[in-house]
């Protein structure tokens, strides 16, 4: 079953394209992360599906209801988690969470009920009654995701939810995360720290100028798309070889190695430097990870947008 279906949606603003034309599917019960430097439209996409921004063109569904067509059905099965604070800080936690569960139309004991599982969830029910304002960073955001979460939505849309926590916290929205996803809720998450997606996601969308430039699994766009440094050392004259290492990607030579940066096996290269005659005496092969496929995909250059 597909929990999000985008076809074509996009976005703009006068003559400023926010986001192209958007195709996205995500399954239900998996953790789909959203990558892209900033100004790739990941959290325009987002509000559109949320129904906070209206598309200039294109649809979208959640659990199969149209966002244009069916809105109060899908914005029942969806909660969304802002990167800014959406709570109260003068009013406490279990107020906080009280006035967001009549929103989504909670009463009663059913109301009352769902507060104490999110009091839990956050792990903060000994400072329930307290004011949000006194609370650290981490315990806002550990409130600011239970808030989305009192409706049991479907689908959770977690936008940039560990900016700004302590460890602690950080490992317990992942924690929190993780067990969604196992009793069955499936989750987008965006981040700008790679280690996060790489560690939590299940597959993984990279956006840049308001369109997506590669999706599938971490392992898949790895080996799709990344590229890793090698040292090669070999016998005698090292720049000798720089051609012959130059036909599989970016190479130099320093401090008396060859270096390349390739998507090559290191076989490969090293049998291309002994067929033109050399003779390799080592080699160190740096491993790849999602950054590198990031890098790769949206250039190295800070961005801003």
């Amino acid at each position: 079953m597909t929990a999000l279906a985008i076809r074509g949606l996009g976005k703009d603003y006068g003559k400023l394209t926010a986001v192209r034309a958007l195709d996205l599917d995500v399954a239900a019960g998996e953790i789909f992360g959203l990558l892209g430097p900033n100004g790739a439209g990941k959290t325009t996409a987002i509000s559109m599906v949320a129904g906070v921004v209206t598309p200039s063109r294109g649809t979208a569904a959640v659990c199969g209801n149209d966002i244009a067509k069916d809105k109060h059905a899908a914005r029942r099965c969806l909660g969304l988690v802002p990167q800014d604070l959406a709570i109260y800080e003068d009013l406490s936690a279990r107020e906080n969470l009280r006035f967001f569960g009549g929103l989504y139309g909670l009463r009663g004991a059913a109301l009352l009920a769902r507060v104490d599982w999110a009091l839990d969830v956050a792990q903060l029910a000994d400072r329930s009654k307290e004011k949000v304002g006194n609370y650290s960073g981490g315990m806002k955001r550990r409130l600011n995701m239970v808030a989305g979460l009192l409706h049991k939505p479907k689908l959770l849309v977690l936008d940039e939810p560990t900016v700004g926590v302590d460890p602690q916290s950080r490992a317990h929205i992942f924690d929190t995360v993780r067990k969604l996803r196992d009793d069955g809720m499936t989750v987008v998450y965006t981040s700008h720290y790679m280690e996060e997606v790489q560690s939590l996601c299940d597959r993984v969308a990279i956006m840049d100028g308001g369109e997506v430039v590669a999706s599938n699994t971490v392992d898949g766009l790895i080996a799709e798309h990344a590229s890793g440094a090698m040292e090669i050392r070999v016998g005698g004259d090292p720049g000798a070889f720089l051609e012959v290492v130059s036909r599989f990607g970016e190479a130099s030579v320093k401090h008396g190695a060859l270096v390349v940066v390739t998507s090559e096996s290191v076989g490969t290269v090293a049998r291309a430097i002994e067929e033109a005659g050399g003779s390799v005496h080592s080699v160190h092969a740096s491993s790849s990870d999602l950054e590198t496929v990031f890098l790769a995909l949206t250039g190295h250059g800070l961005r801003d947008g």
